[in-house]
């Protein structure tokens, strides 16, 4: 009777340590997530583009409170949160005029870019006002500039990103494929055109994750969350050609900011 007592007891002593220390680990995940120090980087699919509400003081950069960093920093409360994306951004703009906030406290990066480098307006507007050998003739010529000139320029900009943050965690996000092929679209590109064009996201973001891994960089594919979501699905999370808002032409909406790059982002911050 005595030992069953004695038993009980240090089982109960037991259980309350366990459960303090539980507490306490809970308590500091919760004070180490609030500690992240977290800047945002990269083109307009990073600053939002597409899914409206502009805050008018990012000017030509068109940041909103929808992009996806926006929407992390929301939920997570970081200690510290610096957005400076911005729309139309070449890797040399990054490393010119973004990088500022970076610092050896910087716990977390986020950044798309490239898409611009490799002349994705163009092929797209190639593409909608001219033949489809053109098209294709276009998407050949971005190919092989992904091949000569892109790996280059962006070993340059994450060198630069890990100089200026050396411990940080940094998550390169790559682009969806634009089409859903076999779709609902009755006019508008061939699916020649479509195929091609989905081909080169791909190729784009196979070398961007291949420069992001050499880094030590984790690369993120959208693409999987932009499935059943692209333009002729029905159900679109990208904005198709838009004659009265062309910049916003071939952009994420607001469903594809928050449900396509929110949870990818999360998934690896």
């Amino acid at each position: 009777m005595k030992l069953s007592r004695i038993t009980a007891y240090s089982s109960a002593l037991v259980l309350g340590a366990v459960l303090a220390l539980t507490g306490a680990g809970a308590a500091g995940a919760a004070q180490s997530a609030a500690a992240v120090d977290y800047v945002a980087l990269g083109d307009s699919y990073s600053s939002g583009v597409g899914s409206g509400g502009y805050d008018s003081a990012s000017g030509d950069c068109k940041r909103t409170p929808r992009a996806y960093p926006q929407l992390w920093a929301a939920s997570h409360a970081p200690s510290s949160f610096a957005f400076t994306a911005c729309s139309g951004a070449l890797t040399g703009d990054v490393t010119a005029s973004q990088l500022a906030p970076l610092n050896a406290g910087t716990d977390l990066v986020s950044i798309t870019i490239g898409g611009n480098d490799a002349g994705f307006s163009d092929v797209m507007t190639t593409c909608v006002l001219q033949s489809e050998a053109t098209c294709l003739n276009r998407v050949a010529t971005a190919r092989g500039f992904v091949d000569s000139t892109l790996p280059g320029r962006l070993d340059a900009v994450y060198t630069a990103i890990r100089s200026k943050a050396p411990s940080a965690r940094v998550v390169v996000l790559g682009y969806p494929r634009f089409y859903k092929l076999s779709g609902n679209c009755i006019a508008g590109l061939s699916e020649a055109e479509r195929s091609a064009i989905n081909s080169a996201s791909d190729y784009l973001n196979a070398a961007t994750a291949k420069r992001a891994a050499d880094h030590g960089f984790t690369f993120v594919d959208v693409a999987p969350n932009f499935s059943g979501h692209e333009i002729c699905s029905g159900s679109e999370w990208l904005h198709s050609l838009d004659l009265l808002n062309i910049g916003e032409s071939y952009h994420p909406t607001q469903q594809g900011q928050s449900g396509g790059y929110l949870p990818a982002f999360t998934s690896a911050a």
